[in-house]
């Protein structure tokens, strides 16, 4: 029977990390989570579950998923965030792969997503199917600080996993924005280190394009009050972000 890692990035998720690892009972063969210096129950909790845990300075998302990813014992490595959940249908998919050997360099999954309990079918958070289990010999996290993902070879065809991954990302509107503030302050740096420099009306309109276009092609409207939520937000973390990379860059970029 192959085994399987499963790798958890963590910070502060004790009211989340409950529901993701008791779902994992019985699949994972190992659970490898990389906590960044939480100061709540996060690594506690986990020792309790008996996950190995190491504690990392936050680099990035890209980044510490590689980290945790190189920490694994089994060449086949799930990733997985505190805040998302497997479901049953996933779990027999994976325990009969287990049983029967993964065939596949890469699986792709559908992952969902939840905005403070509804599950949000448009604005840019619409059910996609992402690569999360892969043989680490073949595929490997890129460093990105966002929008992170799997890379694998050229010509490799992702198999695909019967179930989701359903990820709740956020239990209150005061929670969103603070991950989004913590997305900006991410994205910031990225674009300082690639000398993006742009001044407040280009920061704004940048922003603005971003709030329509969640708004018009991702159809947030269609998501309601949540929706409307979700495009404002996109404005500001766009906008937060082009704003910190000037401060960062500090170059006098005129207005």
């Amino acid at each position: 029977m192959e085994k399987l890692s499963v790798t958890i990035i963590t910070r502060n998720e004790e009211k989340n990390l409950e529901r993701c690892l008791n779902a994992l009972q019985g699949v994972a063969d190992e659970i490898v989570v990389v906590d960044s210096f939480s100061t709540d129950r996060t690594v506690e909790i986990c020792r309790r579950y008996g996950c190995k845990v190491t504690s990392r300075e936050f680099p990035g998302f890209g980044a510490q998923r590689q980290y945790a990813a190189g920490l694994t014992s089994h060449r086949y490595v799930m990733s997985l965030d505190a805040d998302e959940v497997i479901d049953e249908q996933l779990r027999q998919t994976l325990i009969r792969l287990k049983e029967r050997g993964f065939e596949h360099r890469v699986y792709a999954v559908t992952v969902r997503n939840y905005f403070c309990g509804s599950e949000v079918r448009h604005s840019g958070y619409e059910p996609v199917a992402l690569v999360r289990l892969f043989n680490k010999s073949y595929a490997k996290w890129n460093l990105n600080e966002v929008a992170d993902s799997i890379d694998y070879p050229d010509g490799v065809v992702p198999g695909r996993l019967e179930g989701s991954i359903h990820h709740y990302r956020c239990s209150s509107v005061e929670e969103f924005h603070k991950k989004e503030s913590r997305i900006a302050s991410l994205s910031a740096r990225r674009l300082a280190a690639s000398g993006v420099c742009v001044n407040a009306v280009s920061a704004h309109m940048r922003a603005l394009w971003q709030f329509l276009r969640c708004h018009a092609a991702q159809l947030a409207w269609m998501d309601g009050a949540n929706g409307r939520i979700i495009a404002a937000r996109r404005y500001k973390t766009t906008y937060d972000a082009y704003r910190m990379a000037r401060r960062i860059i500090k170059e006098g970029c005129p207005d």
